[in-house]
């Protein structure tokens, strides 16, 4: 059991082999969640793209007071997200989808820590398909490494989105979207 502390509440999330950052919560989805929240506003819904064992969409739900879905292609990671959200005791659901193919409706937040090692074709049709995603005035949120292309991938939404680069954090950056 790997846990996390946000302010008073204390996190449990089951993890298992087969699943990114097993062993502890990825530095990246913590540095992601965190400026997320200090710099939050009002939501009714959230989309996590790539929810692994729902670290994220675990901590948003409880924080925000909102439901939230998560989806991922790794199934094994969708089970333990499933657990996590009861042992936490939050309301989100999670299923199966590779990135937007099983996504509907559209939503206030898009959040995501990227599968970097998917490539960097994967990772664009994360971000620039959350256009089609979001509410008017909704925003995507995403952590990439400045080692990893941070600076490149979001050069190339500058076409489709409006960007701030919301923290710099031992090389990760977490920027924010919105819709030109």
């Amino acid at each position: 059991v790997i846990t996390y502390y946000y302010g008073s509440t204390c996190y449990e999330f089951l993890s298992d082999h087969g699943v990114f950052s097993k062993s502890k919560i990825d530095f990246g989805s913590i540095t992601l969640m965190e400026t997320y929240l200090k710099n939050r506003k009002d939501l009714k819904s959230f989309l996590d793209v790539g929810c692994g064992y729902g670290f994220i969409s675990i901590v948003l739900a409880h924080e925000l007071k909102i439901t939230g879905v998560g989806v991922d292609v790794n199934l094994r990671a969708l089970e333990l997200a499933k657990e996590n959200a009861k042992l936490n005791q939050v309301s989100v659901s999670f299923k199966e989808s590779n990135i937007y193919e099983n996504v509907q409706g559209t939503f206030d937040l898009i959040i995501t820590n990227p599968p970097i090692r998917a490539g960097k074709q994967v990772v664009l049709d994360i971000l620039l398909g959350a256009k089609n995603h979001l509410q008017p005035e909704g925003e995507l949120w995403a952590v990439i490494r400045k080692d990893q292309g941070a600076k490149s991938i979001i050069k190339a939404l500058l076409g489709t989105y409006q960007v701030e680069i919301k923290e710099k954090n031992k090389g990760f950056y977490v920027f924010c979207c919105k819709s030109n």
